[in-house]
Formats: structure tokens, sequence, C-alpha cells
């Protein structure tokens, strides 16, 4: 059987750093985050006798090390269906991959729902944001419908995601700036596996409670700048602790501190706008409706290379009948 799935992108308010089993991709904390609209990975899978093992091509190319992981995560699904069958995986992006836009958490999610349909699974939500977890940990929040949350847990079955609010609970525009197409040179595997070495690590840890219960209230009475505070401090945090990890990692660019700067400077004109940023260089930037040309105008000024996606908050995955093959 084919089937094909379309699965949003997501960026986090809290971020998931830093693993308790890395097996199961179980985090050190739960997280928070929202759906991208026109951030999405598209992927067709289809089991049958006739494949010798699996074919998987990612944006026109076969890649081993892509291969590979595709069908460990394959045989998850293998596993619960009962079946030996190899297949064929054909994904695409519309967005640049391993550039630090969550290209894995979309790219797992569609991957996720597309082969369980094809190998005839009937899951829940939950049971799909769990196995979505062990390919892509934040693969989880992108299964879920708009504003998500993911439970940290403790095994495999307490660690799953679900959704707080809907993609239209909040009107917001959502800018993906890209400054750079390049693939970054530490993955974000690497970076959650050095996590620990840093000096702020525990600090973070001990607080995170408190900053996701105050997220989530911000966010239930749409409390825009008290959120813009938080998701700016909980970003620089991330890459505060990437820096004084050992061996440090630097994922910002030059471009990224002018996008931050610009932030700080339209906020003064009383334009709201307020970045964050994942494990990478490309920052994403929050603002209000009424602003969003505003603030365009302004990257475009200020990083005239700067390629800018425009989301609102999104649907989870999904199945299309549009197959890529």
């Amino acid at each position: 059987m084919k089937a094909t799935a379309i699965a949003p992108s997501n960026i986090a308010f809290i971020k998931f750093w830093g693993k308790t089993n890395d097996k199961l991709n179980l985090p050190q904390n739960s997280s928070i985050s929202v759906n991208l609209s026109n951030l999405h990975s598209t992927t067709t899978v289809e089991f049958d006798p006739k494949f010798k093992k699996d074919v998987v091509i990612i944006d026109g190319s076969m890649q081993q090390k892509e291969t590979l992981r595709t069908t460990k995560h394959l045989n998850v699904i293998r596993k619960l269906a009962n079946i030996k069958t190899f297949a064929k995986v054909v994904s695409k992006n519309n967005f640049p991959k391993g550039s630090g836009l969550a290209s894995s958490a979309s790219g797992f999610a569609a991957l996720t729902l597309a082969a369980a349909k094809a190998a005839n699974l009937k899951l829940s939500e939950k049971e799909l944001t769990t196995i979505a977890r062990l390919g892509s940990g934040s693969a989880s929040r992108s299964i879920p419908d708009g504003f998500v949350k993911w439970e940290k847990g403790s095994n495999h079955q307490t660690s799953y995601a679900h959704s707080l609010h809907s993609a239209n609970f909040w009107k917001i525009n959502i800018l993906a700036i890209i400054i750079s197409t390049s693939h970054k040179k530490i993955s974000s595997t690497e970076g959650h596996s050095a996590a620990k070495s840093s000096p702020f690590f525990k600090i973070r840890i001990a607080k995170i409670e408190d900053k996701i219960r105050n997220l989530e209230t911000v966010i239930r009475y749409k409390d825009f700048k008290k959120f813009g505070q938080i998701i700016e401090k909980e970003a620089l945090e991330l890459h505060a602790i990437a820096l004084t990890s050992n061996p440090p990692i630097i994922y910002l660019l030059p471009e990224s501190i002018k996008i931050m700067l610009l932030c700080q400077k339209l906020r003064e004109t009383d334009t709201d706008v307020y970045f964050t940023f994942d494990a990478g260089p490309q920052p994403v930037l929050f603002c209000l409706q009424k602003d969003s040309q505003k603030i365009e105008r302004a990257i475009k000024n200020e990083v005239r290379k700067a390629r800018i996606i425009k989301s609102t908050p999104a649907d989870g995955a999904k199945i299309i009948t549009n197959h890529l093959f």
C-alpha cells in the first residue's frame, strides 16, 4: 500500500536541549512549540514485495546516512505492523534541510504518519507522537495541531506531545529568516550530547518547570509582550549553553546578531517583534499581523540576502492524496 503525508516544521518556545535517554530520545525537559504553516515536508511511503531493499530519496538525492536513519524508523513501523516488506520512501522539503529550521521534525512526522498509513496501522495521535519521537525528538511536536506541548515523560509511553491550543487560537505572524542555506557543521544530536557539559545546564533544568508554567499562562491570555520576552530569553539561554559546552558550539552567524539588534531597534519604535532561534543561525521572528510588512522591509534593509518565509500557526501532520511517485 502507498500513502503520503505532509507535516509542518515547528519552532520551539521552550527548547528541547539535552536528553535523559538517547535511544528513546527522552528529553531533559518538556517543551512547547508552534507549527509553521509554510515550512513543511511531504513524504510518500510504499511497502511492496517488489522492493529488495529500502529505497530512500530525499530532496532528489539518495544519501547513505539518511537512508540508514530512515530504515531504522521504518523498522519500528514494520515491527508494529508485523511485516517484513521493504519500502520506497520519497520526501521533499520546501525549505533548506539541516540548517536549523527543524527539517528533521517535519520529515520524521511525515514519515511516521505516511508509513503507519501505508502499513495499515491504526494508531492514535498520542501513539504517533511517541513513534515520531524515536526518529527525531522534535518530530513529536509536528504531529498535533497548532500550539503543542511535548511532555518529557520518563519512558516511551509517557513522553508524548499534545495540542495546547488550535492553530487559529492566536493570530500571530511568524517570519522564518533564512540567512544561510549551508548544512550546519554541528548537528543537534551532537549538541544534545554536549549540553550537560555546560556549567549553566543544571541551573536551566532547575528553573525550567516554572518557565513552562509561566509561558503556558502567557499564551492562554495572549499576552504578546510577555510571550516575546520569555521566548527571547529562552533562545539566548539555549545558545549560551551551546557556547559554553565542551567543546563550544557556535551556531549563530553575524547576520543572526544583526537581526537580534534589529528587533530591539524596532521595539524602540513601538513595533512589537521578538526573536527566537533553534540550534542554527536562522532567526524566527514573531509579530502581530499589523506590523508584518514594516518588519519585513526592515529585515531586507538590514540583511539583503535574507529570504523570508512568512507563516502562521498551523495544523499538524495529515494524510494527503497527491503522491510523490
